[in-house]
């Protein structure tokens, strides 16, 4: 065949020095091809992959014949996905996530589990062997269901974090299932319960190990690999510490991707996640796009070919049965009906572990050659049919009830400010600009806000300030201020980090909620903060002096005094010395600094 001719040809390449690019521009060439097309005529990225692969796979044009090789370098795209993942869940938010991890994702692959169970014994296979296949399937495909998340602009909201959380319950979950496979094959009864305690105290180990040095080593190496200011040192650091944590868990028989992902969380807090983001996507992205194409080039048309029925039946049985499972549970846990549509749309589809579960149900005799072949076909199906199956959605699905109806998202827009947040802050924050015809870009996340503000003359558009796409929408890298007034303290802090990290020459005024926020915002690197009630509590407190009867220069002296004793005491607290500027202000014991 054409693929081993290119193996052999690039064999003898390196053998004698040098390198066949021959292979790498045929994969390069076909996706800059086919993912353009796909997504202009609709049908998304993830499809395009997967037919480009098809199309250069053994079974197109048979210019590559080993897909497998390719998959397992491929499967790095999907580390360095749950990486960049892991970087923007900090610990707090993703203890804030425990009961939608636990809760949530334990229920739906619980129930998963044992609806899909049933189609492998309705066609007459062993409980062994039905609850494999099932189990198999169950678990989904994390690159799929992320790069749909990240097309549909979802990754952010409330939606796409639940689903974030379902998938990470199900890469936990492939340790206990990988045991279970092992007791349920013949003679798996007689396995220790010393050598499964083993295995996961190997893999509780290995966690552990992880947490504590990127808890105590991580932020240190990059500070020291900063000064040096050798942007590809920091790039090679980046690759090691996501490589490395995946081979660490890889060990310990746990998932490559939980380990870049507890990575991704352990740097969550770091000053350098932005550049660490930065370094890592261009190789995510291209390895998740030869994920796809190896996925592709994986269909096996002999298989299909030869067990077509069996094969169409379980794909119909598994995908439908799942999404009842995924639409029951979402909606007994109170979300809408369009989004546990959506999310059994989804989640439909097998995933990439299904192919380790076989393997090793297939190394401990539980299932066969001939149905670990069949079942790869059905989990690959699967996956081709999801990119169909969101189209259709998207087309039959009625839109939901409260509409973009008049809201416009924002997209290339340019003013001298751009204000984050139009809510009661915001308002009054866009007066004086208004009122020196200052030009101003307005984006809001509150859809009832944007109308009613345009019903007062207003021009607001739809914008999610904590991402960065939509802040290059939004035209931050031309405003020469940004202004952040929403009510949301840990949102708000995550966009100056943001901004100053991407924008370091635009000057960034921000609304605290309370002093400890400020020293955050400071901290963030914010040009100017102020407490929302700071200066409306001191002018009622002017006024009040004022109806006491105190005379105007002493109300004067007072004020001033105020303010410059609160800016003392925050500029003590922002270099760490609370306790002393409770004693050089009031003479106190140290208490909680005051809000």
């Amino acid at each position: 065949m054409a693929g081993t001719e290119t193996a052999t040809h690039a064999a003898e390449a390196v053998q004698h020095g040098g390198f066949d690019l021959v292979p790498i521009v045929i994969l390069l060439g076909t996706a800059v091809i086919a993912v353009p097309l796909f997504k202009r005529i609709g049908l998304g990225s993830v499809l395009g992959y997967l037919a480009a692969g098809l199309f250069i796979g053994p079974f197109g044009l048979g210019l590559f014949s080993n897909p497998q090789a390719i998959l397992h370098v491929a499967e790095l795209g999907v580390v360095m996905f749950l990486f960049i993942i892991g970087l923007e869940m900090q610990p707090s938010r993703l203890w804030s996530m425990r009961g939608e991890i636990f809760g949530l994702g334990l229920a739906q692959v619980t129930v998963c589990i044992a609806l899909l169970t049933c189609v492998g014994l309705a066609l007459g296979y062993s409980v062994p062997q039905s609850f494999v296949a099932g189990t198999g399937f169950v678990l989904t495909s994390t690159a799929i269901v992320m790069q749909m998340l990240e097309e549909r602009h979802a990754m952010g909201l409330p939606k796409g974090r639940r689903i974030v959380a379902i998938l990470l319950l199900e890469d936990l979950a492939i340790v206990p299932l990988l045991a279970l496979v092992v007791f349920l094959a013949p003679g798996g009864e007689e396995a220790t319960l010393s050598d499964r305690l083993t295995g996961i105290a190997i893999g509780l180990a290995s966690i552990a190990g992880l947490i504590l040095a990127g808890r105590y080593l991580l932020d240190p190496l990059f500070r020291i690999l900063g000064k040096a200011r050798a942007r590809e040192v920091m790039t090679a650091a980046a690759l090691f510490v996501v490589l490395g944590a995946a081979l660490v868990m890889q060990l310990g028989g746990l998932s490559m991707a939980m380990g870049a992902f507890l990575a991704g969380v352990l740097l969550s807090e770091s000053s350098f996640r932005h550049q660490l983001e930065a370094d890592i996507e261009p190789f995510r992205g291209i390895l998740l796009g030869l994920f796809f194409l190896g996925v592709g080039m994986s269909l096996d048309f002999a298989v299909i070919a030869a067990n077509w029925q069996l094969i169409i039946i379980a794909v119909i049985a598994y995908m439908l049965l799942k999404m009842i499972g995924i639409y029951v549970i979402a909606r007994l846990f109170r979300a809408g009906n369009r989004e546990a549509m959506e999310r059994a749309v989804l989640m439909a589809q097998g995933g990439e572990f299904a192919f380790v579960l076989n393997a090793a149900a297939a190394s401990v005799n539980i299932i066969d050659t001939s149905a670990n072949a069949i079942l790869t076909a059905t989990i690959i199906v699967s996956m081709a049919l999801t990119p169909v199956m969101i189209i259709l959605y998207d087309r039959l699905m009625p839109k939901p009830e409260p509409t973009m109806d008049g809201v416009e998202a924002a997209e290339n827009l340019s003013a001298s400010v751009l204000l984050i947040g139009f809510g009661r802050f915001g308002q009054i924050v866009s007066q004086p600009l208004l009122g020196n015809s200052c030009s101003i870009s307005i984006i809001e996340t509150d859809t009832d806000a944007i109308r009613d503000a345009r019903d007062f003359g207003f021009k607001i558009y739809f914008g999610d300030g904590s991402r960065l796409d939509i802040l290059h929408a939004a035209g931050a890298h031309h405003a020469r201020l940004i202004i952040v007034g929403i009510d949301d303290r840990e949102a708000s802090l995550k966009i100056a980090e943001i901004v100053k990290a991407e924008f370091p020459l635009v000057p960034v005024l921000a609304r605290a909620f309370d002093r400890e926020h400020a020293i955050e915002l400071i901290h963030a690197g914010v040009e100017y903060q102020i407490r929302e009630t700071f200066e409306s509590a001191l002018a009622l407190g002017e006024k009040a002096l004022e109806i006491l009867d105190v005379e105007e220069d002493e109300r004067v002296r007072v004020m001033e005094d105020v303010r410059r004793r609160d800016s003392d005491r925050l500029a003590i607290e922002i270099t760490g010395g609370i306790y002393a500027a409770r004693d050089l202000i009031h003479g106190n014991a140290p208490r909680k600094p005051a809000v």
